[in-house]
């Protein structure tokens, strides 16, 4: 007999024919109580056309969603993202109160390799885990990103950072 992990309503099915748990029926016998969220989240907003730039829970149930897209991201955009996730929500059983989607703002977070080489030529704001040369705030313009390592430009000065120290960086807002 074979035991499949069922969600925590239900401990083990035996019979793939006859599959009918307190009430579940087979279609839910794959899930995973632990689904990756931030996975569906990036596959969704792919297929609807945008990017997955981050998310955070909040206390009190409030979840936070930013999106971006190579046009900029508008009301309408926030409007049907927001639609979107609340219908997937509630069918993968996602536990939140108060849904929030909106545009990562003017000092957008870079996060992955894709985007430090999208916003190359721009000033950014690095924080690193470790210092180099005694140093882990680094302010300048980004020249160039590899997964090894990024390129900036402080005070004309061409600097080196591996990507894996990377804790925290962002776009520094040109107004």
């Amino acid at each position: 007999a074979m035991a499949w992990r069922f969600v925590p309503a239900v401990r083990y099915c035996y019979n793939l024919r006859r599959i009918k748990c307190n009430g579940l029926r087979a279609h839910f016998l794959f899930l995973d109580e632990r689904m990756d969220l931030a996975a569906t989240l990036q596959t969704t907003l792919a297929g609807l056309g945008y990017e997955l730039v981050d998310w955070e829970r909040s206390g009190r149930g409030l979840m936070r969603v930013f999106i971006d897209s190579e046009r900029g991201i508008t009301l309408d955009d926030c409007t049907l993202v927001s639609n979107q996730l609340t219908r997937l929500f509630a069918v993968e059983n996602v536990d939140y109160d108060r849904l929030e989607v909106s545009s990562p703002g003017l000092d957008r977070p870079l996060k992955k390799v894709a985007d430090f080489v999208r916003f190359a030529g721009q000033k950014v704001q690095l924080r690193l885990h470790a210092p180099v040369a005694g140093q882990r705030r680094f302010v300048g313009v980004l020249k160039a990103a590899t997964e090894m390592e990024i390129t900036l430009d402080v005070d004309g000065e061409l600097t080196h950072l591996a990507f894996a120290n990377i804790e925290k960086a962002r776009l520094v807002p040109e107004i």
